[in-house]
């Protein structure tokens, strides 16, 4: 049945419901790259969000100096408190180098700053702007189980276009890194494994928390950040406190397997988080067979992937997913140095701090640039034309 429960609680969408959930004391997260500036995708996300009305909605921006101002008054347009924290300020960037927190930037850093922003309020959504279905149910959706007593839900979807099957990296990656962890692990120290196995997508960017537990969450700086924040909540909520929801069909870019931004780098930091995080948990992990092993789980579920295909009248294509296995097999290893970003608050610095460099930063931008935010709303033909996102909209985990 398709109603049928995980470890965790599996909330499904039977129907076009739209539950009843605290979105009034929320703050949505919606980290976003210069790339998404004036986008339909990013249009749609900003106005659907109008409509749920959280207490605010805070945007980590990675842009360059000369696009920030313009970036700024065009998240003004929309109806909704938006508090845009650009990543790359120079003030913010020398406040983070001189608590000892400066390194790598990634999606994971930019996401760890506005979660500290979002901890004023008493539930955090995090959600990425590049999706094409964006509803504002999604935002029901996921704190609707954080009003009935849990700590922590994940967004889950079917990844099917343009006639194929995507969700490549958690198809064939993460799925069956985790069953070829399992099988070789005694049935006692497994529940960290038997946790990760329970959501149906892992690696969706979509979730939900209280501001308790997201306070306690240490955060990986990069493509790791969904699989490490997973590790990070079974240790501080487990089984018990996590849920996830049906979210429906989700549409949005895909990557390259190849290239600098591809899979197979994406592949690597998903690899380290999850390696780590069952470590951490106390399983011990015999690297020398792993790859192997990998490669005979993600054999079997190649052969149910191409039969669903069938039965649902898309394509497949066999060989290809047995290259990018190959490929993905190759990025498995001991975890490197852990260059995690401290739990909130163990930080030695203060979302205040932050605030007050990402503001002094954004000004000063604005003032380079001749641009700057105003307290008027525009009314909705001020918009810039949403651009034609095929050309630099980002492309998601597929």
């Amino acid at each position: 049945m398709e109603y049928v429960q995980e470890r965790v609680t599996t909330l499904h969408a039977l129907t076009d419901h739209r539950p009843e959930a605290p979105t009034g004391r929320a703050a949505v997260v919606v980290p976003m790259t210069e790339r998404e500036y004036g986008t339909l995708a990013a249009d749609r996300v900003l106005t659907a969000l109008e409509s749920v009305d959280p207490a605010r909605v805070v945007v980590p921006l990675r842009a360059p100096a000369e696009r920030v101002g313009p970036f700024a008054e065009w998240l003004d347009g929309f109806d909704v408190t938006v508090e845009p924290l650009w990543c790359g300020g120079p003030r913010l960037t020398e406040l983070l180098a001189a608590r000892g927190l400066d390194g790598d930037r990634g999606k994971g850093r930019d996401v760890w700053l506005g979660l500290g922003r979002a901890l004023e309020e008493e539930f955090v959504v995090v959600h990425d702007a590049d999706t094409k279905t964006y509803s504002p149910a999604f935002v029901n959706r996921l704190l609707f189980p954080l009003a009935h007593g849990h700590d922590f839900s994940k967004g889950y979807y079917a990844r099917v276009e343009d006639g194929s099957l995507y969700g490549r990296l958690f198809r064939l990656f993460f799925r069956p890194l985790v069953r070829a962890l399992a099988d070789a692990t005694e049935r006692r120290e497994a529940g960290v494994l038997e946790y990760l196995d329970a959501f149906r997508y892992a690696l969706a960017g979509e979730f939900a928390a209280t501001t308790d537990l997201v306070s306690r969450l240490r955060v990986q700086r990069g493509w790791g950040l969904e699989v490490g924040t997973l590790g990070e909540t079974f240790a501080h909520a487990g089984f018990a406190g996590s849920a996830q929801v049906d979210l429906g069909r989700y549409e949005h870019d895909h990557r390259s397997v190849d290239g600098p931004t591809g899979l197979a780098d994406m592949s690597r930091a998903v690899g380290e988080a999850t390696l780590r995080a069952v470590e951490n948990a106390g399983v011990q992990i015999e690297y020398d067979a792993l790859a192997a092993r990998y490669r005979e789980a993600a054999d079997g579920l190649i052969r149910g992937y191409e039969t669903d295909a069938a039965f649902n009248g898309l394509d497949y294509d066999r060989t290809d997913e047995r290259e990018q296995v190959a490929t993905y097999a190759d990025a498995l290893g001991e975890p490197g140095p852990d260059t995690r970003l401290p739990a909130w608050r163990d930080a030695p610095l203060t979302p205040a701090e932050v605030a007050d460099a990402a503001r002094a930063d954004l000004a000063a931008a604005a003032r380079d640039t001749g641009s700057g935010r105003t307290d008027r709303k525009p009314r909705e033909a001020d918009r810039p034309r949403p651009a034609d996102p095929s050309a630099d909209a980002p492309a998601g985990e597929d």
